[in-house]
């Protein structure tokens, strides 16, 4: 594995901008697991090295963005001759844990037509694609618009990585490389996560008029958020995300056998869609406690709010949308698939800070699967429609 890693630092002497497939393996094998999902996860430093020594060697001005230590984002530029557009490539360079992955994780194995190992399809294929396709346009002759990679740390927890790029950098327009089928994704949803607090009254079990069982008042709760999510799912659709979800992830309560329990916590993740946001869920979970806190004998809560992000909806008039389905629907030989996710992406902080824009990247699978796999052809094909996005945006 040593061998590996020093095999990954060496920069050809040639820059070679012509295979996807090649580069993506590079990236597979370097370990860049994200240590706020895994205790102990190397993250994104020897990844960010690498990427930025390979952008450098190709005429991009690198900058290393890195407010939490030993958490790297790179934005990669190709400054334009004025008078263009500017364009945004964003793509994370952290993965899920490689616990529980068949076989070796950071060795890229082809079988079939496909690419396996861990972040092959989410989402270092997506890397691999927007970097090759801004080298190769590029490389084609000077734009009049700056050509922007922002390479970003921590997506798969926080996404403290694109808001840290967002706070020195922007652009006209910008495309998230996540997999996406080879699909225009133009929605997805949000999310918004919330801990209720359940309070009960500790006392000995042979006491049930001193104690009141926070855990069994807890379950008043749940049967009430599954009712909610009955009516949400009954409720007003978007076009393409459908309605907005709501589940129960997480409970913790008691103490012993013998012991009424003072409290119970139940974390929740609602789901959102264009029109939701955390203060309308906030309203919404209050209406559902206050309801039971005036029907159930001694119910007590408190409600409070977690990390929450924002649904995302592209239009699909603006001029990236357009100038990526033209070129989509040629390389293609037919118009995309128009689709919405109901995963979340930095999408939604990029259209929030102002920048027009969208999701589009690979076919593949096995995304925080114990397999994971990339079609390579797809890969060709993504990177093939990206370099002519660039080139004709910034054009």
């Amino acid at each position: 594995m040593l061998w590996k890693v020093r095999m990954l630092h060496e920069t050809p002497a040639v820059p070679d901008t012509s295979d996807p497939a090649a580069l993506l393996a590079r990236l597979i094998a370097i370990d860049s697991v994200n240590p706020e999902l895994v205790p102990g996860g190397v993250g994104e430093t020897v990844i960010a090295d690498f990427c930025g020594e390979w952008l450098a060697t190709r005429g991009f001005e690198v900058h290393r963005l890195e407010k939490r230590a030993s958490r790297p984002s790179l934005v990669a530029i190709a400054r334009g001759t004025g008078g263009g557009r500017s364009l945004m490539l964003n793509g994370h360079l952290d993965t899920v844990g490689l616990a529980g992955y068949e076989g070796d994780p950071l060795e890229p194995r082809i079988r079939d037509g496909k690419m396996f190992g861990r972040g092959a399809f989410d989402m270092k294929s997506g890397i691999a694609a927007m970097m090759i396709a801004a080298a190769r346009a590029t490389a084609r002759g000077r734009l009049r618009g700056d050509v922007i990679l922002a390479c970003v740390a921590d997506e798969e927890h926080g996404s403290l990585g694109t808001e840290e790029v967002l706070e020195s950098f922007s652009a006209d327009a910008a495309i998230v490389t996540e997999p996406s089928h080879l699909e225009v994704t133009l929605a997805h949803k949000g999310f918004a996560w919330f801990e209720v607090e359940i309070e009960g009254r500790a006392a000995h079990g042979s006491r049930p008029e001193l104690g009141i069982d926070a855990i069994v008042k807890a379950g008043h709760f749940l049967v009430a958020l599954e009712e909610l999510g009955r009516r949400l799912a009954q409720g007003p659709a978007h076009p393409l995300l459908g309605t907005g979800t709501v589940h129960a992830s997480v409970i913790q309560g008691g103490e012993e056998p013998s012991t009424y329990p003072a409290r119970c916590r139940v974390t929740l993740e609602r789901r959102t869609v264009p029109g939701e946001n955390a203060d309308t869920v906030e309203r919404e979970l209050t209406t559902v406690l206050d309801r039971l806190a005036a029907v159930v004998p001694d119910f007590r809560y408190r409600l409070s709010r977690g990390l929450c992000r924002r649904p995302f909806e592209a239009d699909p008039q603006a001029a990236i949308v357009r100038t990526l389905t033209r070129h989509a629907t040629r390389a293609l030989g037919h118009p995309p698939v128009v689709r919405a996710e109901s995963f979340w992406t930095d999408c939604a902080l990029l259209d929030r800070a102002g920048i027009p824009c969208l999701l589009f990247g690979v076919d593949g699978g096995g995304a925080h699967a114990a397999t994971e796999w990339v079609d390579i052809a797809s890969l060709h094909r993504v990177a093939e429609i990206l370099t002519d996005t660039v080139a004709d945006f910034c054009s």
